[in-house]
Order: structure tokens, then C-alpha cells, then sequence
């Protein structure tokens, strides 16, 4: 193979969710709304969040965190997508290309690393709730959202370093709908083995570790639930759960589902997969922890309240003084 074969590609091509001319028009309008939904309703979840006192304790603190990651997490990934589906190129520039994964691993691991503390929180908060106060507290609740950035910043960098490493020759056409690590893997025609070593050593260690985590947490929960001697107490343990629980299984098994096989077998029913844990979880996020959350729905409705009342006030202001003009 001659060298000029071997050159860095400039660009690479996003096949996306569907090749069909037909199709990209219903996917641009289905995606743009569950973005738009993604964005109103975690920054609703946000601003809820820090306007009520009431919602002043470490769980809503990392909820009010992790809408935030969603809200970036979905942005790196979906407005690109929603040009390609417009777009006849579909092409991504190599730079623009690591830039993307390297941000998509980033907020896929403080994803990951957020609902570990949330499964923390209240395994306290069910099983220690004395010292709920005292452990949970801010200095410990800022230091755990430190490690999960840093942490993740630190694992996202070494698998881009690893990437940038590599020679792609052959093809540019990623299988995929944006910049993901095993589609870009399987184009390079350099030796992939220690990028997937550190992908199912490293990568997995990343990944198992926060899941680890909340399974033990849970395991803890389910004890003390069931030592409960009321069944209003065990219905009331596993409410403050269940919305936490719900969003743990959405966004592991899919993920478990993508990636914990080899390269070789990556097809398109993981592309499909994929959209729950970038796309759909974020998405429905909003609605799961604020349905099945009393004080979340209250903290909403007293946001929602207040901005009616703010926008009837200026439209009031407005109409005053086009009459006095």
C-alpha cells in the first residue's frame, strides 16, 4: 500500500439512522422535538432546582447537575445530527469528528458518575438518615461532583489520544449518526488492539465501577425496605427510589447492550440502542423524576406559576405604555 494511501482523512461521512431520502425529513422533525423537549424540560428541572427552598438538599442537587449533563450531553451529539438529516454531504471534519467524542464520552461519564452518587444518596438517606446531614453534606456533595468531572475529562482524553494515534486509509464512512468510538475503530487500518485492551479494561473499569456502586447501594436499600415494619414506610422508601431506579436501567442496559461486546459484532441494532442512552433517556428524564416526585412536581408548578405571573405583568407593562404613547 503506498504512502499516500496512509494519509490522515480530512473528513468523515455519518451515514446516520437511515440512507433513505424518504426517511430524512420525519427524523429531522421526530429528533428536533425530542431535543427541544430535552432542553425545556431538564432546564425547567434546573431552574425549579435553584428557585425552591424547599428542594435545598444533595438529591435535588445532583438531579439539578445531572439535568445539566443531559442537557450538554444531547447537544454534542443531536443538533449535528439534525444538519445531517438535511444535508446531502453528511460529512464531519476529523477535528470536529474527535471533538465530538471526546465531549460525548465526557458527559456520558458524568452521567454515569452522577447517578452513583444519586444511589449514595440515598442509600444514606434510607439507611443512615441521623447522619444524612452530616455525611451528604455540601463539602462532601462538591467533592463528589468533582471527581466525576475530572475523572471523566481524564478517561476521555486518554481514548481520543489513543484514536488520533491510528491511520485510517481504506473508508471515511462511519456507520453511524455522530462520532462514536467503536464506529471510527472500525474504519482504521492500524492495529486497533490496545485501543479495545483499554476500551474493555480501562473503558469497562470506568463504566462497571459507578454500577457497581448503585447496585450495592440498592442491595442496602432493599434490606432496610424490607426490615420497615409499616407498608407505608416500605411504599414511601421505594417512591423516593423508584424514579432513580427507572433512569439507572434505561441508560445501563443500553449501554451494556452497545458495548460490552467485541468490535467485530457491532452492527446496526446497536446504532438504534444508542439513541436510548444519548437521545431518549435525557429526553424522558424530566418526566420521570418530576411525575413520580411530589416535591419535583410542586417545585415545578411554583416555577411554572411564577412565570406566567412574571410574562402576564410585562405584557401588562407593555400595554400600559403603548396607551400612554
Amino acid at each position: 500500500m503506498g504512502m499516500s494511501n496512509l494519509t490522515r482523512l480530512s473528513e468523515f461521512i455519518l451515514v446516520g439512522l437511515s440512507s433513505r431520502p424518504e426517511d430524512q425529513k420525519p427524523l429531522f422533525v421526530l429528533f428536533l422535538i425530542m431535543y427541544l423537549v430535552t432542553l425545556v424540560g431538564n432546564l425547567l428541572i434546573v431552574l425549579a432546582i435553584r428557585s425552591d427552598p424547599k428542594l435545598q438538599n444533595p438529591m435535588y442537587f445532583f438531579l439539578s447537575i445531572l439535568s445539566f449533563a443531559d442537557i450538554c450531553y444531547t447537544t454534542v451529539v443531536v443538533p449535528k445530527m439534525l444538519v445531517n438529516f438535511l444535508s446531502e454531504t453528511k460529512t464531519i471534519s476529523y477535528a470536529e469528528c474527535l471533538a465530538q467524542m471526546y465531549f460525548f464520552l465526557v458527559f456520558g461519564n458524568i452521567d454515569s458518575y452522577l447517578l452513583a452518587a444519586m444511589a449514595i444518596d440515598r442509600y444514606v438517606a434510607i439507611c443512615n438518615p441521623f447522619h444524612y446531614v452530616t455525611v451528604m453534606n455540601h463539602r462532601r456533595c462538591m467533592l463528589l461532583v468533582a471527581f466525576s468531572t475530572t475523572f471523566s475529562c481524564l478517561h476521555s482524553l486518554l481514548h481520543i489520544l489513543l484514536v488520533n494515534r491510528l491511520t485510517f486509509c481504506a473508508s471515511n464512512v462511519i456507520q453511524h449518526f455522530f462520532c462514536d468510538v467503536n464506529p471510527v475503530l472500525k474504519l482504521a487500518c492500524s492495529s486497533t488492539f490496545v485501543n479495545e485492551v483499554v476500551a474493555m479494561t480501562e473503558g469497562m473499569a470506568s463504566v462497571m465501577a459507578p454500577c457497581i456502586c448503585i447496585v450495592i447501594s440498592y442491595l442496602r436499600i432493599l434490606i432496610a425496605v424490607f426490615s420497615i415494619p409499616s407498608v407505608a414506610g416500605k411504599c414511601k422508601a421505594f417512591s423516593t427510589c423508584s424514579s432513580h431506579l427507572t433512569v439507572v436501567t434505561l441508560f445501563y442496559g443500553s449501554i451494556g447492550y452497545v458495548y460490552f461486546h467485541p468490535l467485530s459484532r457491532y452492527t446496526v441494532k446497536d446504532r438504534v440502542a444508542t439513541i436510548i442512552y444519548t437521545v431518549l433517556t435525557s429526553t424522558l428524564n424530566p418526566f420521570i423524576y418530576s411525575l413520580r416526585n411530589k416535591d419535583m412536581k410542586q417545585g415545578l408548578e411554583k416555577l411554572i406559576s411564577r412565570m406566567k405571573a412574571q410574562m402576564n405583568m410585562l405584557s401588562t407593562t407593555r400595554a400600559n405604555k403603548i396607551c400612554g404613547s
